[in-house]
């Protein structure tokens, strides 16, 4: 007889206010399987994680673990019956040892009261010894870098017998070398028998860990596809449902400098950059992660101050002494950080797009707010943005759509020149899509576009020019056939 899945969710429903959030999802995972949980922002994975963590409760329908059904009323429920999820902002102290957070909120005890170090050390190296010898117990969680961070999180649910691992999004933050680590450990845990359901928008990547995919779209389960044989094109039709645009763009670079770059530099972050921007032009800026591209697009957006160069906006010299000397020079910036440095989440989308225009929109100290909100929805339909409620707080909105209300922020502050630093991080591929399309649309207006960007693809995709940066210089600039990754990557490396 066939054994039982290690995890079945059998018609799954939940629904908030005015809102079904799942309706009758249903999906299994075998022991040593890893199975992908696929779909764009708002389809319901996140709100599947939670039920099956504990942190949110079913609305209807069944959790079997073994065989056997399982009410899931709270998350130690969730951790008794062997089930972690690892969250994509991890949840750890930075000041505190790996093995403290390892055993955070179920310390070994001597006599029942005294913390017992040595214990927890030596339970959590034997664990740790399994995926990352290189990994020191003692050593606090801040010194470590992200991808180590994420496998400490990993061994956490080792040391927790957990025999289902949920993984959201857990290489948002990583570069491509940090993910084959990642998959390495990945695939000890299948080797070991637990479950894993891994979620991700990062589709090549989904095609090399996981063995099946379930797709959700708008809180159901539309299919369910076998990796190995399904194609990427296969996976998003599931997903998105509707046609996306041209995978490649029109150019529409003109010969006006409209942005002039010299012998920039800032300490050892950024040395000695100098490069134009064209009207209409998009700018990739590639390199590896640490090469200095960050680093240079806050230069010009006035974040940092720069120790040498100059920056000359349509021929103009500009001082860039702060954040508002640039934007009232006409540059935005559209960080890479977005909750943390882009949006001020517990405020409404009207707020967050009017932000740097209050001042001008203010009569008497008093601003017009039903004026704000029509000029705010004029620039949100343009952008399509979902649901277009601009009374909604920010933080409810998915990845993209934050991204897009943003845009919605620079296009009512006039911006001509636009810093796109990691644009589509985090984002499903169908508003990944939406994003690549307003990118163009901004550039045939005329505006001058710099994309930062850890994806190639994405800077195959949108680029007229690439400018590689390597060690804080500018190493290469490429144009025409001469853009491919092989090239890219020679000059980065």
């Amino acid at each position: 007889m066939m054994s039982p899945p290690r995890l079945a969710l059998e018609r799954i429903s939940k629904s908030f206010p005015g809102v079904a959030a799942l309706q009758e999802v249903s999906f299994d995972v075998q022991p040593g399987e890893v199975h992908a949980l696929v779909g764009e922002n708002g389809a319901g994975k996140s709100t599947l994680l939670k039920i099956l963590s504990g942190v949110y409760r079913a609305g209807g329908g069944e959790i079997r673990i073994d065989g056997q059904r399982r009410d899931i009323a709270n998350p130690r429920m969730a951790r008794e019956c062997g089930i972690a999820l690892i969250h994509q902002e991890l949840q750890q102290v930075p000041e505190l040892d790996v093995a403290q957070n390892m055993f955070l909120g179920r310390q070994c005890r001597r006599l029942g009261i005294f913390t017992d170090k040595r214990r927890m050390r030596r339970q959590a190296g034997a664990v740790l010894e399994r995926l990352d010898p290189t990994i020191r117990v003692t050593s606090r969680i801040r010194d470590l870098p992200v991808a180590q961070r994420q496998i400490v999180e990993v061994a956490k649910a080792l040391l927790a017998e957990a025999r289902i691992i949920a993984m959201d999004e857990p290489t948002s933050s990583l570069t491509p070398q940090d993910f084959e680590k990642l998959k390495t450990v990945i695939d000890a845990l299948a080797a070991e028998g637990v479950a894993v359901i891994y979620v991700s928008h990062k589709l090549d990547e989904v095609f090399r860990v996981a063995g099946r995919a379930t797709v959700l779209r708008d809180g159901r389960r539309v299919g369910e596809l076998d990796l190995k044989q399904a194609r990427e094109a296969d996976l998003v039709a599931l997903m998105v449902g509707r046609a996306l645009g041209p995978s490649r763009r029109k150019s529409h670079a003109r010969p006006e400098v409209m942005l002039s770059v010299r012998a920039l530099g800032r300490g050892h972050a950024v040395r000695n950059a100098s490069f134009d921007l064209h009207a209409g032009e998009v700018l990739g800026v590639a390199g590896l992660v640490g090469a200095g591209r960050t680093e240079l697009v806050r230069l010009i957006a006035g974040i940092d101050r720069r120790s040498s160069g100059t920056v000359a906006l349509k021929g103009r010299p500009l001082a860039l002494r702060s954040p508002r000397a640039a934007i009232a020079a006409g540059i935005a910036l559209l960080p890479e950080d977005r909750k943390k440095e882009g949006i001020v989440p517990l405020r409404p989308v009207a707020a967050n797009v009017a932000l740097p225009r209050l001042g001008r929109l203010a009569q008497f100290g008093m601003l017009d707010l039903a004026a704000i909100r029509d000029a705010v929805r004029r620039l949100t339909e343009r952008v399509a943005l979902r649901p277009p409620a601009v009374d909604r707080p920010i933080r409810l909105f998915s990845g993209g759509n934050q991204q897009k209300a943003i845009i919605c922020r620079w296009l009512m502050a006039k911006s001509d020149i636009l810093i796109f630093d990691e644009p589509t991080r985090g984002i499903d591929v169908g508003a990944k899509s939406e994003i690549y399309q307003l990118i163009e649309a901004l550039a045939a207006e005329g505006r001058g576009i710099i994309v930062v960007s850890s994806d190639l693809p994405e800077i195959l995709r949108l680029s007229d020019r690439v400018l590689v940066v390597r060690c804080g210089e500018v190493a290469g600039l490429l144009a025409g056939t001469a853009i491919n990754e092989e090239s890219i990557m020679r000059i980065a490396v």
